[in-house]
């Protein structure tokens, strides 16, 4: 069995899931209302502001930590899928949606541990906004399960 990350990442098929990534993003922000979405979308600027082609570039660069960090609920999907006869790819889906609280905070800690090594404007943003920042990944996990799992 081939793993998430040597999946998502193959030369062929990872600039395909980096754009998929950073469409999710995108409509996730466009998406975001309130106050607390005032906050995500003034983050979202800053970091297109500093740098137009950052959001690509870091979903580029952690592709494979998150990838590892859905591993787990992969493995599970694919033994899932193999005992049910149905595709791995809508056993993926699943398995993210109904698990998007822990999906949330495995991408999550992957975020906080490259956010230890920032500093500046990025490193203020991203702390300012983590306190909320699992609400939000949660409510995009199944956007996430239907980007990446026709990858799988």
């Amino acid at each position: 069995m081939a793993s998430l990350v040597d999946l998502l990442t193959t030369s062929e098929t990872r600039p395909r899931v980096v754009r998929a990534c950073c469409d999710l993003i995108e409509a996730e922000v466009d998406s975001k209302r309130g106050i607390s979405g005032i906050a995500v979308k003034a983050g979202y600027r800053l970091v297109r502001a500093v740098k137009p082609t950052m959001v690509g570039e870091i979903v580029e660069r952690l592709l494979p930590e998150f990838s590892e960090a859905m591993e787990p609920f992969y493995a599970a999907s694919v033994a899932a899928a193999e005992a049910e006869e149905r595709p791995v790819s809508r056993v993926f889906a699943e398995r993210l949606t109904r698990d998007d609280a822990a999906v949330a905070e495995a991408l999550l800690q992957v975020t906080d541990r490259r956010a230890e090594k920032a500093s500046g404007p990025l490193l203020k943003t991203y702390k300012k906004l983590r306190g909320s920042a699992h609400d939000h990944v949660k409510l995009a996990v199944p956007g996430l399960a239907r980007t990446i799992s026709p990858f799988v």
